[in-house]
């Protein structure tokens, strides 16, 4: 039977090649989205007519709404059977350094980056007893650096609700992390936005999102592994090269 997943913004760029990458394992995706309903009916239309043994579900909620993040997991099972993997994809990146990040916008992204993330993650655990979480953080959890503060801290506390969820639902669900570093660039910015950044790292080259891919399916493979933290960044946490 095969397993199904419910991913957080799967209709476009990370989340898309997510749900792509299990599709192509055998998995039932359930394809979250809000705004971009255009390229979610459209995704499903493609991943249906390649994979026509298995199920691909449309499941529309407004992440800023309580109670439409509430009913997501209730409307998956009624409408798939099960939630075997959780990927908390959805976010919101946006910059702003502490003195000039007003109240609405720390809420905004404190909304989306983790006060869902943790919302699902209860409910999932609520609702099944086994199963694998997946939260998606950031490489710049490791830094102090606040040209994007309300998003390293949303991203922070996700990494921390990730070590507590790990203890508190094992041994029947798992949950880890992945936190990639330059793998698409901004939706308003080019690759060579990514290249110029990536000059300063380890690897000195952006990953794209293979190492996403590669990182999960090592949590998925391996069921020993619980409350960790995968960084699949080309090494940008260790720090800028001199």
């Amino acid at each position: 039977m095969a397993r199904t997943a419910l991913i957080t913004g799967a209709a476009k760029r990370a989340g898309k090649a997510i749900a792509l990458h299990l599709a192509q394992h055998g998995w039932n995706i359930a394809i979250h989205y809000n705004t971009s309903e255009t390229e979610a009916k459209q995704f499903q239309k493609e991943l249906a007519g390649s994979y026509p043994d298995q199920q691909f579900g449309l499941f529309k909620a407004d992440l800023n709404q309580t109670d439409e993040v509430e009913k997501l997991i209730p409307q998956v099972l009624k409408s798939m059977g099960t939630v075997d993997l959780l990927i908390n994809n959805a976010s919101v990146f946006e910059p702003a350094i502490i003195s000039r990040t007003p109240t609405e916008f720390f809420d905004r992204l404190m909304n989306i980056n983790f006060r869902v993330p943790f919302i699902l993650t209860r409910n999932f655990a609520l609702t099944f007893r086994s199963g694998v979480i997946v939260n998606i953080v950031d490489s710049r959890i490791v830094t102090n650096q606040s040209n994007f503060a309300a998003y390293s801290l949303s991203k922070k506390a996700l990494w921390e609700i990730t070590k507590m969820a790990a203890l508190e639902f094992g041994p029947g669900i798992r949950v880890n992390a992945l936190a990639p570093g330059l793998i698409l660039p901004p939706e308003d910015k080019g690759d060579d936005y990514l290249r110029k950044l990536a000059g300063n790292i380890a690897m000195k080259r952006p990953g794209g999102l293979d190492p996403i891919l590669k990182s999960l399916d090592y949590i998925l493979d391996n069921d020993y592994l619980t409350g960790q933290l995968l960084f699949c960044d080309g090494g940008e946490n260790l720090g800028s090269k001199i």
